[in-house]
């Protein structure tokens, strides 16, 4: 059997980046210059097929940097030989050249030289995707503390392919670990109230979703992320990052719903800084642009929103704003919307409901709604349910001494419920 001829080194790389073709290569890479900034650099299939030939021609600067850009690896790494090493007429100053070039092709650190070997097949994106998305699913079902290290993991993972990867392969797997790292500070934030360890977390999503160039994730990351200072009350720094939520959504395109969820962050954000108008009225807009329908899909990954989501976040805000009437029978309805796999939001909604009720001056009514949630946390653990519980539990404090009160005291400090508030 002959072996393979030509520049083994470039073709094994643009396979494993993804590119099939040298004609996809071809096209990628030109789209890649125009993304640098580099004007009128056109680079054909008969170029790269040059390129991987037995002899290739050493590329020209422009195309040196969309190469190792693309591909994730120095010239030599690619299979090319510099002039200065068949000739010896160029000094080691002219590697350094070289390296410096390397370095401002991949962005402001170097990725690792590496040989050919070390680089990932292309079936690698699937693989990590796959347990991504499964990550993703599991969220709604698997206690926090169970999912978290194993989700934690999985980034560390990602974080060790994205260096052995390159072109098409290494942005598949650049939006998982973003992905991931959203699922990481979801958990951190909503879950475990560590709104600090989220705010690390989420910037390392919003990094990932950088080098994923993918502008939907960075919006939902940086919208995320706008919940940690308003629910501190931080109303500035909560709507600095929904304008720059807004502005990567509209690169995206958003879709009617994923728009929709940006006027519900930015509207609990309100509610939680004493706007409460400002928030109807965001949570109205959201209302309309759902009613008018989207020209485009929402993101996959995007499961957290719909409908029902949007009309617990009015109820919510109804109530802060004292219309009580209006949140019961808004609340009331999304508890009756909720689908089964909703367990952790139902407990929110009926705290909220428990909240209302007590509001009403109905001390029975809303132990009931409260010791439902208890119910559904002592098997579905979320760390922003219970705390809806524990407002309840305050403002029933001029029925304290009533026997509903006491029996909800008795649940709520009960041995399974201290164990879990405390363990997760």
């Amino acid at each position: 059997m002959s072996r393979p001829t030509g520049n083994i080194r470039l073709k094994s790389a643009r396979v494993a980046a993804g590119y099939t073709s040298q004609q996809a290569l071809a096209d990628a890479l030109t789209e890649a210059a125009e993304g640098l900034g580099i004007q009128g650099l056109a680079i054909g299939v008969r170029q790269v097929r040059r390129w991987e030939s037995a002899n290739p021609p050493w590329p020209q600067p422009d195309c040196q940097r969309v190469l190792t850009r693309m591909l994730g690896q120095d010239m030599e790494s690619l299979g090319f030989v510099a002039p200065w090493e068949t000739t010896g007429a160029s000094p080691d100053r002219l590697r350094r050249n070289l390296i410096t070039t390397t370095v401002a092709a991949v962005g402001l650190a170097a990725v690792p030289t590496r040989t050919a070997s070390a680089v990932q097949p292309a079936s690698v994106a699937a693989d990590f995707t796959a347990v991504t998305h499964s990550h993703r699913r599991l969220y709604w079902s698997v206690a926090p503390t169970t999912l978290y290290p194993a989700a934690a993991a999985h980034a560390s993972l990602g974080c060790a392919l994205l260096p052995e990867t390159a072109g098409q392969t290494r942005k598949l797997i650049a939006a998982a670990l973003s992905e991931t790292w959203l699922l990481v500070g979801r958990i951190e934030f909503f879950d475990l109230r560590e709104p600090d360890r989220a705010s690390d977390t989420l910037l390392r999503a919003l990094q990932a979703a950088g080098e994923a160039d993918d502008p939907l994730l960075g919006a939902a990351v940086l919208a995320h992320t706008a919940f940690i200072p308003g629910w501190e009350g931080r109303r500035d720094d909560a709507l600095e990052r929904m304008v720059a939520a807004r502005t990567y959504a509209r690169r995206g395109p958003a879709s009617a719903e994923f728009e929709a969820w940006l006027d519900a962050v930015e509207a609990e954000c309100e509610t939680r800084c004493g706007n409460s108008r400002t928030a109807l009225n965001l949570i109205r807009h959201g209302e309309d642009a759902i009613a008018a329908g989207s020209r485009h899909p929402n993101p996959e990954w995007m499961d957290w929103f719909g409908p029902a989501r949007l009309a617990a976040f009015k109820g919510n805000t109804q109530l802060k704003a004292g219309h009580v009437p209006q949140a019961r029978a808004t609340l009331l309805a999304v508890l009756d919307e909720l689908p089964p796999g909703e367990a952790k939001q139902a407990t929110v909604v009926l705290g909220d409901l428990a909240a209302v009720e007590a509001a009403a001056g109905n001390p029975g009514e809303s132990c009931r709604y409260a010791i439902r949630a208890l119910d559904q946390l002592a098997m579905t653990w979320y760390a922003t349910g219970m705390e809806r519980v524990r407002e309840v539990r305050k403002s029933l404090a001029p029925w304290q001494y009533e026997p509903c009160v006491r029996e909800l005291d008795d649940r709520l400090y009960s041995w399974s419920t201290t164990v879990s508030a405390l363990a997760r």
